[in-house]
């Protein structure tokens, strides 16, 4: 091969390895760029839009939900959000009670199941129960799971149920039972507005 052609050669290759370079760090500029707009997104989506008012009181009457009086570290909260709106509940129990309650609001023929696939300790569903200081219930491999729909039951607890609620429920301690409910709402629900805790 001449000497001519050889540097043609040299000069193509080098030519292909800086396009090949400058196409890569195209694609990896676009994917980073990408990964930080739907980061942002997320966060926005994670953080953005709770209501102070969300009162455990408004917030269990919104759900349709009946809570027993000796329900302890109540936490409730209300999201926001762009296609639905999200209502949380959380709150203890004793066990025992805890058992009778969730088989009140158990629609005929259905049982709780065990969380048999827990998701990593990262998980953060969009309306996450961090918001209330709380882990997510689908991390724990331990935590019971089930759920009822408006007219699913006629216990009075449930009865008034307005939307679908996720029932997660696991023994914090011995004797004691943490139950968390989650519901996906229509929007246009306005807590009312926030006062200050005296």
């Amino acid at each position: 091969m001449s000497s001519k052609k050889r540097s043609l050669s040299r000069r193509l290759l080098i030519t292909l390895g800086v396009l090949a370079s400058i196409v890569a760090a195209g694609v990896l500029a676009l994917t980073w760029l990408s990964a930080k707009v739907d980061s942002d997104l997320t966060k926005q989506e994670n953080e953005c839009c709770w209501k102070d008012g969300a009162t455990f009181a408004w917030t269990s009457d919104a759900m349709g939900v009946r809570v027993p009086q000796e329900a302890a570290a109540r936490r409730a909260g209300y999201k926001v959000g762009m296609r639905y709106d999200s209502g949380l509940l959380a709150f203890t129990l004793p066990s025992a009670q805890a058992e009778k309650y969730l088989e009140a609001l158990n629609p005929s023929g259905a049982v709780t199941i065990e969380n048999l696939h827990p998701e990593d300790k990262d998980y953060k569903p969009a309306a996450g129960f961090r918001h209330l200081g709380l882990p997510e219930p689908e991390t724990f491999d331990a935590m019971r799971l089930g759920g009822l729909c408006s007219g699913d039951v006629e216990s009075p607890e449930g009865k008034d149920v307005n939307y679908c609620i996720d029932l997660f429920a696991h023994e914090v301690k011995p004797g004691t039972t943490q139950i968390y409910m989650r519901s996906t709402i229509e929007p246009g629900l306005t807590p009312p507005p926030a006062t200050p805790e005296t």
